[in-house]
């Protein structure tokens, strides 16, 4: 109702959604922005019958609730494709979803190859065809068993690669922000009438200005191809009618928009399907003309319902930040955005390119000469030409978040178990830590054996000790804090100023049987805490005296030796 408590008027006739499945064949998928992907299922080699199955559970997936991104359809029609041309292959091949046989299934998923792509062939199709009533029980339970998910071989760049990388995009980048900057100039002092009218500038400038509003300079359509040349008045002008002579001076190329894809990825470490969304970065309304502050709208579909959004600021603060990349892209393609805002008014993208010829590719509702965003063969070319290898973006990420080891986009579980641990380089780099890891255990272990020095005779100027003599009781290696030693009697077989000459082995002889028999009494953790340095640097000395001369101290132990490891053991001579 409105304020003053009137119905609103009810439109002229009813609203109703377009219908998804259309003639039985044909579904048009609608997504988030309202635009229309058609897929054609009366193409698929298959018997009409399975035609009209496959394109109802398809259509069902496509409906309101369904799938929101062209990208998402798209990634079960081309797996479903190859299901009906490999169906068709069959030396009879089903007419129905009901012919559809466990056998028919396991044939099909043993012939798809064992990697992540060919897993996911299987288990989209088997994700539509098991929403199908016609399907056999026996089939749905073959369809429905879980896949051993196949291990994705994915290992970050090495530093210098990375880094080769990086400035290639940038170059390229770069390149293209002063192309389009000195050519906006000359357009500007065009239109501010600096130039003689006739002139090779002028003409110059009056191609840039139809330019920037048509994408394209004034030409006209060849007769025999359909194809648009230069009109000569503007040719010499310009230095002919290539990309870099015509289109290129305000509107980045198809590499240029991939660098700068490529860019924001190693500043900002975010994935593709972030970067190929972008929405237009806004500067907030009281920021500073010269370090303006943009807010970043980005758009993470993965997360799940309720979470797909998030904001985050970034302040242009000189040559070398992130806000001035952002400076950059906003000034690169300012005027490719400016058509698409006349064109479709309200497509908020920042990514927009031209392409270099105009019947290249679909209409994509921006016009045939604009693209807009970054995906397919385009990676891969350009990372194969500039040193990647193919599509730089799953591995550049991996490198950004490997390297600046923190959680950019993940929470830190994320990070941990599917970048750091998972990821070859870094497996490989810390094999050195591992190595000094161990070094550090050995040397903690010798820690713990025989110490002290051995005498084959006592030292008049020595004190006696429950375990050992000691030189100098008051400078050890563990004093007390009133002074003296604070250190326990077993203490003196790891201490330098201990020395143990023939009148200590039988007593310590004895202690060694003694912690023996403890151990077999205690819990292990209590033992291993308590008792178990001290067993050790007997086992040293027992292997540094030899099993006769340790024979021989077992023999002569005295009542003296029982009654001090006695209290030692119950600490009744702990200092």
């Amino acid at each position: 109702m409105s304020g003053r408590g009137r119905r609103a008027a009810r439109p002229p006739t009813p609203h109703r959604r377009p219908p998804v499945l259309v003639g039985g064949l044909v579904v048009d998928h609608r997504d988030h922005r309202g635009r229309v992907a058609c897929y054609d299922f009366a193409q698929l080699p298959v018997a009409e019958g399975l035609q009209r199955s496959l394109a109802r559970v398809f259509a069902a997936r496509c409906s309101s609730n369904g799938w929101a991104s062209h990208r998402t359809s798209e990634g079960y029609w081309l797996p479903v494709r190859s299901f009906a041309s490999w169906l068709a292959g069959l030396p009879a091949p089903p007419t129905e979803v009901a012919q559809i046989t466990a056998a028919i299934w396991d044939a099909w998923r043993i012939s798809r190859p064992a990697t992540v792509g060919g897993q996911q062939q299987v288990t989209r199709v088997a994700a539509l065809l098991l929403n199908d009533e016609h399907l056999s029980r026996s089939a749905a339970e073959v369809m429905a068993r879980r896949m051993v998910r196949p291990r994705r071989v994915e290992e970050s760049y090495q530093a210098g690669d990375f880094d080769q990388i990086k400035v290639a995009a940038r170059r390229m980048f770069r390149s293209a922000v002063l192309r389009i900057e000195d050519n906006a100039a000359h357009l500007e002092r065009w239109r501010g009438g600096a130039f003689e009218e006739g002139s090779r500038e002028w003409l110059v400038g009056e191609a840039l200005e139809c330019l920037a509003r048509t994408a394209d300079v004034p030409s006209y359509p060849r007769a025999h191809n359909g194809t648009r040349r230069v009109r000569y008045r503007y040719l010499r002008a310009l230095g002919g009618e290539s990309g870099a002579c015509t289109w290129q001076r305000l509107f980045l190329s198809r590499d240029e928009a991939v660098a700068l894809g490529v860019l924001l990825m190693a500043e900002f470490g975010w994935n593709l399907s972030v970067i190929d969304t972008l929405a237009v970065p806004r500067a907030t309304p009281d920021a500073d003309p010269d370090e303006p502050t943009y807010r970043l709208e980005l758009v993470k579909r993965r997360r799940g319902s309720g979470r797909h959004h998030e904001t985050r600021n970034v302040t242009d603060h000189g040559a070398g930040s992130g806000g001035r990349l952002i400076t950059q892209s906003l000034r690169a393609t300012r005027f490719a955005r400016a058509i698409v805002e006349d064109l479709a008014p309200g497509t908020d993208r920042l990514l927009v390119w031209r392409t270099t010829m105009p019947h290249q590719g679909q209409d994509n509702g921006v016009g045939p000469l604009l693209r807009m965003g970054i995906s397919g063969q385009t990676l891969t070319g350009w990372g194969r030409v500039n040193g990647a290898g193919g599509s730089p973006f799953r591995r550049g990420r991996r490198t950004v978040q490997v390297v600046r080891g923190e959680p950019l986009q993940n929470t830190q579980d994320t990070h941990d178990r599917v970048y750091v641990l998972s990821d070859p380089q870094t497996q490989r780099a810390t094999v050195p830590l591992l190595a000094d890891g161990a070094e550090s255990a050995l040397r903690h272990a010798q820690q713990a054996v025989l110490v002290a020095q051995l005498r084959d005779q006592a030292d008049p100027g020595d004190v006696p000790t429950a375990t050992a003599d000691c030189t100098d009781p008051d400078h050890g290696p563990f004093p007390a804090p009133g002074g003296g030693c604070g250190a326990s009697f077993l203490m003196c077989l790891g201490c330098t100023n201990a020395h143990i000459h023939p009148g200590h082995h039988s007593r310590l002889a004895h202690l060694h049987h003694a912690l023996g028999n403890l151990r077999s009494a205690m819990s292990p953790r209590l033992w291993q805490s308590d008792w178990a340095d001290a067993h050790t640097r007997l086992e040293d000395l027992r292997e540094r005296l030899g099993p006769a001369t340790w024979a021989q101290a077992l023999s002569r132990v005295t009542d003296v030796d029982r009654a001090l490891v006695g209290g030692l053991l119950t600490g009744a001579l702990d200092a």
